[in-house]
């Protein structure tokens, strides 16, 4: 039973590992491209969301290995795509910066590649994979909420430089009032004394 349970952790970790999110920074006028070899009928998931630069958004496509998009999409700041792979080979997902003229993009993506299909067994080998397929169904749980995880606190940060930026807005704002508001009575305080003052005629 301890073997078991032993067993149950290292592909419990062996999986949770290989599925980590990936920050990387895309210049200005530059694309990123990231490859993997499957077999088809694999299922595959790319996630993505733009943590820094510019209107957080950048071009994406992902390409099978006969050349084919199978998804793309243009200045979009999150998404979330699962697919099958129809065929077996290198799959391409790529990140494009190439609209922006100065700004680099942050992005953070993970790609979760499935086990490939196995073929149907008969009754004697259904039992002994039964505790195998429920550990990743348990392990593709527990990675979908780490990766929310580490989405939330991606955009927890946008938001808390939102936050910032609109403060100090607010706050040079609020200054630049007061300053006005300042110079208009001193303005008028200096209009009235001139206005009732008693003009002496020599």
């Amino acid at each position: 039973m301890l073997s078991k349970f032993i067993c149950v952790l290292v592909i419990l970790g062996s999986l949770l590992g290989s599925s980590l999110a990936y920050f990387i920074t895309v210049d200005a006028h530059a694309e990123e491209c990231f490859f993997d070899k499957v077999e088809a009928g694999t299922k595959m998931g790319l996630t993505f969301e733009i943590a820094e630069g510019g209107f957080l958004d950048i071009d994406f496509r992902i390409v099978g290995p006969d050349g084919a998009v199978i998804h793309q999409g243009e200045r979009e700041s999150s998404g979330k795509y699962t697919f099958a792979a129809h065929v077996p080979g290198v799959y391409t997902y790529c990140f494009s910066n190439k609209m922006s003229t100065m700004t680099p993009k942050v992005v953070m993506f993970n790609m979760a590649i499935g086990e490939p299909p196995k073929p149907e067994e008969n009754g004697e080998g259904e039992s002994a994979t039964k505790l195998e397929d429920m550990i990743k169904e348990l392990s593709g749980a527990l990675a979908s909420v780490k990766h929310e995880q580490e989405y939330m606190q991606v955009r927890d940060r946008i938001h808390r430089s939102i936050n910032d930026s609109t403060n100090s807005r607010v706050v040079l704002w609020s200054f630049f009032e007061a300053v006005v508001l300042v110079c208009m009575t001193v303005g008028e305080v200096y209009y009235l004394k001139r206005f009732f003052e008693v003009r002496m005629v020599v």
